[in-house]
């Protein structure tokens, strides 16, 4: 977050334009208090959105027109015209221009990202399949954005105020769940996991539970070998890194018993085994934070909607979440980053105190002499 901006600037996406994602941003935004916390800059079409507000009779809610996020204006919810709209929308199907026209928005968003025109993106919600194009040939936004971060393995973190959720493996098939984990891959989600409720969070010392790949958690090895194979040398191996992390334990039982208000966050194996229940306790209220980029990005808990798109039933809380929690790591991210500075140069100050005064280093980090020149005797 820039120190110079009184405001963070939230970069949003329209998502697949025949979906959902202009109805919950404009009713996101249909609270005028929204805009005390930040600037919005919509990546999209202004054709596209005065079609959606047409549709949905919201045609009092203006976009703010500009040519770059430079000229964003406070107060006022900006729109990029960014994308190629010369096809007309499709409302509630998926087409190929609406694919094209998703990737566009999110690719100007993250560039703006990448260069500090933005503080933050929010992401409304893509169809992983008509998007998919030569410069968008990946499962979801997860894996796009770590390859535009320099090719980090970022943490698809489902977060509410009930329960926070990591998966080891993402968009990939069932069938090849079991071969994709790793010692080393739950112990990288492990860490990146730690750091980002230090970092992110602010809670000093998370407890993490690992759920099991199989029924009960492999019942001993009778049920599977993952755990004792994988799982539990993975948990090892991360307690030794001071990180708190217990485990294995069975899905069901685990969420059953209610066994995750105890800690802060879950690792699950896969995709459906954490998201499930996830969407069971918090459906609407969810985000879907991509923990380990060094920027921050967030999304709604749902999908296109296309079955309801533009009939104004879409829920906007789930946007209007995504967008407070954006602001909310934003600027945990920068009190972290700022009391890490303090501590650093805090310690250098100690460094400097406990050594010979002739060996301190001055503010600009050079050794400083405190030994007078030798008087000149020339004549």
């Amino acid at each position: 977050m820039s120190e110079k901006r009184e405001k963070i600037k939230i970069g949003i996406t329209h998502g697949d334009a025949n979906g959902i994602g202009y109805e919950v941003i404009l009713k996101a935004f249909s609270d005028s208090k929204m805009l005390d916390l930040c600037t919005p800059i919509i990546y999209g079409s202004k054709k596209y959105s005065a079609e959606h507000k047409e549709k949905l009779k919201m045609q009092n809610s203006p976009f703010f027109i500009i040519k770059n996020s430079d000229d964003a204006k406070r107060n006022k919810v900006n729109l990029i015209d960014c994308c190629d709209d010369q096809e007309e929308l499709t409302i509630g199907e998926p087409t190929n221009s609406s694919g094209k026209s998703a990737y566009q928005s999110l690719n100007s968003a993250v560039e703006d990202l990448l260069n500090g025109r933005i503080d933050s993106v929010v992401t409304a919600p893509i169809n992983k399949k008509n998007i998919q194009q030569q410069e968008f040939n990946f499962p979801g936004h997860t894996e796009f954005l770590g390859q535009k971060d320099g090719g980090k393995k970022g943490l698809m973190f489902m977060i509410s105020d009930k329960l926070r959720v990591g998966v080891v493996t993402g968009h990939i098939p069932l069938k090849d769940v079991a071969s994709e984990i790793s010692v080393e891959k739950i112990q990288q989600k492990l860490q990146v996991m730690n750091l980002s409720l230090i970092r992110d969070f602010n809670i000093r010392k998370p407890k993490i539970a690992v759920l099991g790949l199989n029924p009960h958690a492999g019942d001993n090895g009778l049920l599977g070998i993952e755990e004792q194979d994988v799982i539990i040398t993975a948990i090892q191996n991360a307690c030794e890194e001071k990180i708190i992390a217990h485990g294995p334990f069975p899905a069901d039982g685990f969420f059953g018993s209610t066994q995750h208000s105890n800690y802060d966050a879950v690792l699950a194996m896969y995709h459906d085994q954490g998201l499930i229940p996830f969407k069971a306790l918090s459906f609407g209220e969810g985000v879907n934070f991509t923990a380990g980029l060094s920027f921050v990005r967030t999304s709604p808990d749902h999908g296109t909607g296309y079955d309801i798109a533009g009939k104004n039933k879409a829920d906007p809380s789930s946007m209007r979440k995504a967008i407070y929690a954006a602001i909310e790591i934003c600027k945990n991210r920068h009190l972290s980053d700022t009391l890490e500075k303090n501590a650093m140069r805090s310690e250098e100050l100690k460094e400097n105190r406990s050594q010979n005064p002739s060996e301190r280093k001055n503010n600009r980090g050079e050794r400083k002499s405190y030994h007078k020149p030798a008087p000149d005797v020339s004549e």
